[in-house]
């Protein structure tokens, strides 16, 4: 499916005629409690909305649960409307993708969820309309959905939605945390769609300049945010979205989700947390362990140039730097400080941190065993500071 994409500065001014190209009548607008009104947006699409039947589901998580995806194919039904619009992060996003799609499914929602039914072609026109940079939901076909604190992926092709409209403006007005975690999200999907064993020259490439351009730009857009670096952000994660439309996540997503769902991370910064450390696993790959088919050689070679992109000479030095900047954009690598502080907890984030999908991704096998370690060193590391 190919998705129509407008992303510049004044983007969301061509909202109207889109919606006019589809003779809508009645919409199903999914978005943010705060966010709509915070970013400005919903200023901005009074004048759209207005003589247009309109319903709004805000009512759900910042993580959604199986029960905000069920409200919400309720209130659907309930609208039969004509397009849907979702304005928001990655939450708003997903759920509206889901919705959109399962609301013509006759099976209980769950059961596509969990894959025991085939998610098929449907849906009303979407237009995807980000206020974060950092997930790149609207450019990808795929939605989370948390059932009992775990992390499930539902997906088709038709779910991309048709229409993708960027507007830096609408990232004016984002706190700082947030920026500094949506944005760490974004880069951290550039640097495992480039290492992932299913990557292709056109993901690589995507991933390539989302990496570029995040990695020059996110302290910036952070810590003083302008028009350019608002931007930049804004390619980065649209980038970063469209290379992971490819190639899926890999392992530090595949173990953010229970530091999450567990500890109430936020979701890109639970993402970075872990993949300094991957980086460096990765590239310790061989013949063995190697998931990648181009083997360990290939593995290494795609991990040198990612250390050049991210300025460096080597795996290990850019893991360095990637610390460096998470401490610049102000989000703690210190386990204790959030709720990560004993065998316990090593214990949780192993036993829910390998959804086989993202894990085996990785072009290393990640083991149960290797993480335990790995988390272990972190941790002792952080308790000896």
């Amino acid at each position: 499916m190919t998705q129509r994409v407008i992303c510049r500065e004044g983007a969301l001014g061509e909202l109207a005629s889109v919606v006019a190209e589809t003779g809508a009548r009645s919409v199903f607008l999914v978005t943010g409690r705060t966010s709509y009104a915070a970013s400005g947006a919903e200023a901005r699409l009074s004048a759209t909305l207005a003589g247009l039947s309109v319903t709004r589901f805000c009512d759900f998580e910042e993580n959604p649960k199986i029960e905000n995806v069920v409200a919400g194919i309720d209130a659907f039904r309930r609208a039969d409307p004509d397009v849907v619009i979702a304005v928001g992060g990655g939450t708003a996003m997903d759920l509206a993708k889901i919705i959109n799609n399962l609301a013509a499914r006759e099976h209980d929602a769950v059961d596509y969820i969990e894959g025991r039914e085939a998610i098929e072609p449907g849906g009303r026109p979407l237009i995807a309309i980000p206020t974060t940079a950092g997930s790149g939901s609207q450019a990808t076909p795929f939605s989370v959905v948390y059932l009992d604190r775990t992390k499930c992926s539902a997906g088709h092709p038709s779910m991309l939605p048709d229409v993708a409209i960027v507007d830096p403006a609408l990232l004016k007005s984002l706190p700082s945390h947030v920026a500094a975690a949506s944005g760490l999200d974004a880069l951290c999907q550039g640097i495992e769609s480039y290492w992932s064993i299913h990557a292709t020259e056109q993901s690589r490439e995507k991933a390539r300049e989302a990496i570029a351009l995040a990695w020059a730009s996110l302290a910036t857009f952070v810590n003083q945010p302008g028009d350019a670096s608002r931007l930049a952000m804004a390619r980065a994660a649209h980038l970063a979205g469209e290379a992971i439309s490819i190639t899926r996540t890999t392992a530090p997503h595949a173990i953010s989700y229970p530091i999450t769902a567990h500890y109430g991370v936020a979701h890109g910064h639970a993402v970075g947390l872990l993949l300094p450390s991957i980086l460096v696993y990765n590239a310790g790959v061989t013949d063995s362990d190697c998931l990648h088919p181009d083997g360990p050689g290939h593995v290494r070679r795609i991990l040198e140039e990612l250390a050049t992109l991210l300025g460096a000479q080597k795996p290990s030095q850019a893991a360095r730097l990637f610390g460096s900047l998470m401490d610049e954009i102000g989000l703690t690598r210190d386990f204790p400080a959030l709720g990560i502080r004993a065998q316990a907890d090593i214990d949780t984030i192993v036993e829910n941190g390998f959804n086989p999908q993202r894990v085996n991704n990785n072009p290393r096998r990640l083991t149960a065993e290797a993480l335990r370690k790995m988390l272990a060193t972190l941790l002792e590391r952080q308790n000896q500071i």
